[in-house]
């Protein structure tokens, strides 16, 4: 049935990964794969994962797909390690960012527009484009792969959600956290709102403002330096807060002078910090004479005249003098700070303590919600205060009170929704207390796991070590309000805790508890005769809002009471590293005030998506690709691996390149699809060439080969590996060995492989590693499905085909299957380490071989592997045949001396990397490196560092070079090339015979070949013929392919024959029409036509080869028989070809016992279909094996005649083998006849196996003595064996 068989897979090229995406989430959308996850997860054990709510006012950006695929990774996996993870999307839908779209598209400037227009209208406003943009952030987000449930969501506007925050609130005022207070705070004037400190901290940006130096003229007191003359020179950023300036602060331990300039501009007395005349004065010493000095404590008391007369009557507080404050630093401006109380924190601290105001007066602050000035500002009222600096620096000027006047560029916090500059204002606010609890917040934040763990330890408990009183309050309208009820005189306070208890103590029934729903309802007073009590008018920020959501989400205490209690807390978070002042704070704030512990145990904080200059991602400068477009080119599985796969995953910064995500995809995601798709063709070739059907089996997998061991073993080592660090949350160690294990897969496995995929080294190989391929592939797809959700299931979908019907591996997708346990008894450490060591010798030489631009083509006589543990060396002759095929050399040698070559390594700095940092000391390390000897070099190479002369370098800052000493020195570097990595030397010998020259060639022409196959879209079962012209037909590139025509013709599949033989009629699939690229100064041009020729595998070479056997050598050692097929083979030889089987080997050892076994094995020379053929011996049906040798088999389709044919001999060339226990035995080299000789590897794998050895290990002597080695290493070396007998 087919859908018990692989389907095709498209060429890669041919593939569109969004496509083939958006064909995964039909599949996901038709069968409801995410819910059909939770209910088949329900009675396992709950992880809990809380989802931070975003704004839906504007379109999810790089930050949000960035936090997101770390949710959706962490969640996919615990659901498929055994865990019911209940995920749901959650809207913040109240505060700033909803109200300022409404300001602006309304114009609305104030808090007297709204009350015009009406709170009910307002909100409702809100209300209706509050989920904007919500289908978009769910389309979106859905088509990132990301599993999280929009329709059981919450929004922080549902009654029920916001009447949870209402018993928060009243748990914390009921434990007296709350009080009211005021606060110069952060104050948004675009928003007509204060914010808390950490929302201040959250925009800050560089920005010009003004810079003005003042005169504060000394009244003739009785103060120590009274002197009508002298002035007290102060310097401000903040120009509008001048005019109300009730003071001049100087710190009482540092110096100040008084002095007179001797400049132009500069001629009055000033008085000022000594550590800041500079600030007036470009040459203090020049510049200025200084008349007297004094501590700063001498200026206390000091009285000015007042800038402005506003607030004279301050005067009597105290007001218009200097007062003393540790916090004035030498660091900027003059060294006295001018104060407005009710516009800077320190300036109301210090103005309070020296009683100039108090805590319970009218603020004076003569600044509006809107930021305006008011009419006790005369000369600037109904000015904006940034609009007034210009203003106020004139006015200033022409009272000559004006120094300098300049712009500056500094570090400024900007109002994180409106982006405006924030002023610093003097609010009444309710707070809820935070500094008292500063050790608790510290305690529970060491009971959580972040990673990275520097921000928890260094950044959060920095933050939390200096947390302030939190202002919770908003003077806004649009958000849970706060359910205060009190009296006019504030001598009663209610605080509600439920809707319903609102509704018993107003006797109102209440369905919403917005303002427009709730403003109106009063309480009536306790105290006879008093008028009921009113709500306050201030709402939540919304952050006390999403702070809020472990317990609203759930309309915690009221319902799910048990539920919650037994999740909490979370057992995982993730966010921004932006959220440290924001979500995570008011998380820890609000469950530590509430229970003394944590809300969360596991908390991932990623880094910021910066554009890729750097700079912060601007829609205005469109300085990043928008995230759909990306994901239209590439698919989202490429930027869900590239996001996490970068330094945003250990809390740095990404620089988002768009280029870097199509590199992914073609590092990572093409070949492994072209492995997957490899597997593919290859199993429809065992089917279409055998008749034998791929099944998957686990129990069958026992592998034999040692890379296949390797494979299943660093494939078990991965999955150990993965649930280990994944346990930790460390997604950044993970992603980089999936890309590592997908690198393993293809470029090393595959490729070392082909051969036994393809069928080239037998049935069982093919099958063997089919098998072990099939498994990993199967692994992979499972452990990689939580970071790549779609091309795993795609694979999947295919590739449980050929799972049996009944296996539990077999559903309807690959995110309802867990990841695999680790199989510990697979994994080998030894094996693991001894590819490791070919793989550095093969990466090795292949630098050599690019060094020195010898293409891989061309084969080289030796390569030389040293390394100083024998077991090393041992692991690498074991593998040394992949060795050779992989650097093509002919010999493997192997050495623990390294001076036995006269090599020594020399080493170098690197001044590239080391020139800046070593700077003066530069000379002296450069010399002590070079003076290093060739054990401290390899030491230092070892252990990856080197101490000299008190500086660490590392291995990567030393350039190594290669010398050769000795009396043999310019004959060994005339020979080797040498390079080395820290854990093994290899030296490549570079003088290839004009033999390996010639087998160079003919790869090029393989290559040729190969390529116009792919690029005429065939596939290896593709029956095609290849036709060639060479413009010299009596030149060296002719001769090489008369020479290796066999191995071009194997190594291709398909006959190569002369342009001009070509017979009509032929059907064309591709020529070369690209420009006719030489090869040894001749042109080759090649066609392909569809169909193989006549005579395929027939050339001169093996012609003569045959007729050899026929008339020379010995007879075959083990009885034999010939097989004929007498109809059309699928394997490129012609109608009625003959071949040979053996009926025992070594001689008295059976090797077919029934006719059965003997149709298989011809099955396996042909490639008939199963059951489609009938045995024929003698003129009868075939029934045995007794009485076979010397004869012949006809094999022939069913209903056709057999043709008798004489048997002269064996049909297949051979070689008897005489062994060491003085058996004898055969091995056949070109079988059926005519179709090339088996490749050296395919002969000495065949005699390993009748000797018990392996194929590398294997030696064959022409003599009985065995002294003479017999060379098996190339196609000529197998047909020279041809009737002769070896010894072994």
């Amino acid at each position: 049935m087919m859908e018990d068989r692989l389907a095709p897979i498209q060429d890669v090229d041919q593939i569109s990964f969004p496509g083939e995406e958006e064909k995964v989430l039909q599949l996901w959308k038709d069968i409801n794969v995410f819910q059909n996850c939770l209910k088949q997860s329900k009675d396992k054990p709950r992880f809990t994962f809380y989802d931070g709510p975003p704004f839906a006012t504007g379109l999810p950006h790089y930050g949000h797909i960035l936090a997101g695929t770390i949710k959706d990774v962490v969640t996919r996996y615990a659901h498929q390690t055994g865990h019911h993870v209940e995920r749901r999307f959650g809207w913040d839908t109240h505060g700033l960012p909803v109200e300022y779209e409404i300001d602006k598209t309304h114009n609305i400037r104030g808090p007297k527009d709204v009350e015009a227009l009406g709170i009910d209208k307002y909100n409702k406003l809100c209300r209706e484009i509050v989920m904007r943009y919500a289908s978009d952030w769910e389309r979106i987000i859905t088509r990132f792969g990301r599993w999280i449930d929009f329709r059981n969501d919450y929004k922080t506007l549902y009654p029920w959600y916001m009447e949870s925050i209402w018993w928060i609130f009243s748990q914390l005022y009921e434990k007296g956290l709350v009080y009211r207070g005021v606060k110069v705070m952060p104050f948004s004037t675009a928003c007509s709102t204060p914010l808390s400190n950490f929302e201040a901290g959250q925009n800050y940006k560089d920005t010009q403002d003004p810079s003005v130096v003042v005169l504060f003229p000394v009244m003739n007191t009785k103060s120590s330096i009274g002197d009508e003359e002298a002035a007290l020179v102060a310097w401000t950023t903040t120009p509008w807060t001048l005019p109300s300036n009730l003071a001049l602060c100087v710190n009482p331990d540092l110096d100040y002078v008084k002095v007179r300039g001797k400049t132009e501009e500069r001629k009055g007395v000033y008085i000022l910090m000594e550590a800041r005349l500079q600030q007036l004065f470009k040459n203090p010493s020049e510049d200025c004479e200084v008349l007297a000095r004094y501590k700063g404590k001498q200026l206390e008391g000091t009285q000015y005249v007042s800038l402005f007369n506003y607030f004279e009557e301050y005067g009597s507080r105290g007001a218009f003098r200097v007062l003393c404050d540790g916090y004035v630093s030498a660091e900027s401006g003059t060294g006295i700070v001018h104060q407005a109380p009710y516009f800077g924190e320190d300036d109301f601290r210090v103005c309070l303590r020296y009683g100039i105001i108090t805590k319970d007066q009218r603020p004076l602050c003569p600044v509006d919600e809107a930021g305006c000035f008011t009419d006790e500002v005369q000369h600037f009222q109904g000015l904006h205060v940034k609009e007034a600096d210009p203003e106020i620096i004139k006015h200033l000027r022409s009272v000559g009170r004006l120094v300098s006047s300049e712009r500056v560029n500094h570090s400024y916090p900007f109002c994180w929704r409106s982006d405006t500059p924030l002023i610093y204002r003097a609010v009444p606010s309710w707070f809820v207390r935070v500094q008292h609890m500063q050790d608790k917040l510290l305690e529970a934040n060491a009971q959580t796991y972040w990673v990275p763990n520097f921000i928890k330890e260094k950044r959060f408990a920095n933050w939390l070590r200096d947390a302030r009183d939190w202002a919770i309050s908003r003077n806004r309208y649009w958000g849970t309000p706060i359910p205060l009820w009190t009296s006019q005189d504030m001598e009663e306070v209610v605080c509600v805790s439920s809707i319903a208890e609102l509704e018993r103590l107003s006797g109102e029934k209440v369905t919403d508890i917005h303002r427009d729903s709730i403003d109106h309802i009063t309480i009536p007073s306790k105290r006879p005769g008093h008028p009921p009590l009113r709500r306050i008018s201030e709402v939540f920020d919304c952050w006390f809002e999403s702070g809020s959501m472990p317990y609203a989400q759930v309309h915690y205490p009221f319902e799910n009471k048990t539920q919650f209690e037994e999740c909490f807390p979370a057992d995982f978070i993730a966010e921004g590293i932006d959220q440290t002042r924001g979500w995570f704070y008011t998380l820890l704030v609000i469950s530590t005030a509430l229970y003394g512990r944590p809300p969360f145990k596991n908390l991932i904080v990623n880094g910021l998506v910066l554009a890729a200059d750097g700079q912060k991602m601007s829609k205005r400068k469109k300085n990043y690709p928008d995230p759909v477009e990306v994901v239209d080119r590439y698919g989202a599985d490429a930027l869900r691996l590239y996001l996490t796969n970068s330094p945003a995953v250990r809390g740095e910064n990404l620089r988002f390149k768009e280029e870097e995500v199509k590199a992914l995809l073609k590092e990572v995601f093409i070949p492994w699809l072209n492995a997957y798709r490899y597997f593919g063709q290859q199993v429809e070739r065992l089917e279409k060439d055998e008749g034998i059907v791929f099944q998957y089996e686990e129990s069958n997998l026992l592998p034999r080969n040692v890379m296949d061991r390797w494979i299943l073993s660093f494939t078990q080592s991965l999955l150990a590996f993965v649930r280990k660090e994944m346990k930790a949350y460390r997604l950044y160690t993970v992603t980089p060995r999936l890309v590592k294990f997908v690198d393993n897969l293809t470029n090393w496995y595959v490729r070392f492989n082909r051969k036994r995929l393809k069928g080239d080294l037998g049935t069982s190989e093919c099958q063997d590693s089919l098998a072990t391929l099939y498994n990993v592939l199967l692994t992979m797809v499972r452990v990689m499905s939580p970071f790549t959700p779609f091309i795993t299931e795609t694979m999947y979908q295919n590739l449980k085909r050929v799972l049996r019907r009944d296996s539990e591996l077999r559903g309807d997708s690959v995110h309802y299957l867990m990841v695999p346990e680790p199989q510990l008894a697979m994994i080998s450490e030894r094996t693991e380490a001894a590819v490791a060591t070919l793989q550095s010798v093969v990466e090795l030489g292949r630098y050599l071989r690019d060094k020195l631009n010898c293409p891989i083509k061309y084969p080289l006589p030796e390569v030389v592997v040293i390394q100083k543990e024998e077991r090393v060396l041992k692991d690498v002759l074991e593998l040394e045949s992949y060795i050779k095929e992989e650097l093509n050399v002919r010999t493997v040698t192997t050495s623990t001396d390294k001076g036995k070559y006269g090599v020594a390594l020399k080493a170098e700095i690197n001044f590239k990397l080391l020139g800046a940092r070593l700077k003066e000391d530069v000379k002296q390390v450069q010399q002590a490196v070079a003076a290093l000897k060739d054990d401290e070099i390899t030491s230092a190479l070892s252990s990856g560092t080197l101490d000299v002369l008190g500086h660490t370098i590392s291995a990567e800052e030393l350039v190594i070079k290669y010398a050769f000493s000795g009396d043999k020195a310019e004959e060994l570097s005339s020979k080797y090339q040498a390079h080395s990595d820290a854990s093994v030397l290899i030296l490549l010998d570079t003088t290839p015979s004009q033999e390996m020259l010639w087998e160079g060639l003919a790869r090029e022409v393989v290559n040729r070949v190969q390529k116009l196959k792919k690029k005429g879209r065939l596939v290896p079962t593709d029956e095609v013929t290849v036709w060639y012209s060479v413009t010299d037909s009596t030149g060296e590139l002719q001769q090489v392919i008369d020479c290796h025509l066999d191995y071009i013709q194997t190594a291709t599949r398909a006959p190569l024959r002369p342009l001009d033989a070509r017979p009509l009629g032929c059907q064309l699939v591709i020529e070369d029409d690209s420009p006719k690229k030489k090869i040894k100064e001749a042109t080759l041009e090649l066609v392909i036509t569809k169909g193989f020729v006549g005579g395929f595998s027939t050339g001169s070479s093996n012609a003569a080869a045959g007729s050899s056997r026929s008339s020379a050598g010995v007879s075959l050692a083990c009885p034999w028989v010939n097989v004929v097929y007498e109809g059309t083979s699928r394997r490129g030889t012609p109608s009625a070809v003959a071949g040979t089987l053996l009926l025992e080997n070594p001689s008295g050892s059976p090797t077919l016992l029934t006719a059965a076994q003997l149709v298989a094995e011809a099955r396996c020379l042909y490639g008939f279909p199963k059951d489609s053929v009938e045995a024929v011996v003698d003129g009868s049906p075939l029934t045995g094996v007794t009485a076979l040798a010397g004869k012949t088999v006809h094999i022939v389709p069913r209903g056709r005649a057999a043709v008798p044919r004489p048997s002269n001999g064996p049909a297949a060339s051979y070689m008897n083998l005489s062994l060491k226990n003085g058996r004898v035995a055969s091995v056949l080299l070109e079988n059926p006849a005519g179709s090339g000789v088996s490749s050296p590897y395919d002969i000495l794998s065949v005699t390993a196996k009748l000797t018990g050895s392996t194929p590398t290990s294997v030696c064959l002597y022409g003599d009985e003595q065995r002294t003479k080695r017999v060379r098996v290493e190339s196609n000529e070396d197998v047909g020279a064996l041809a009737g002769k007998t070896c010894y072994c």
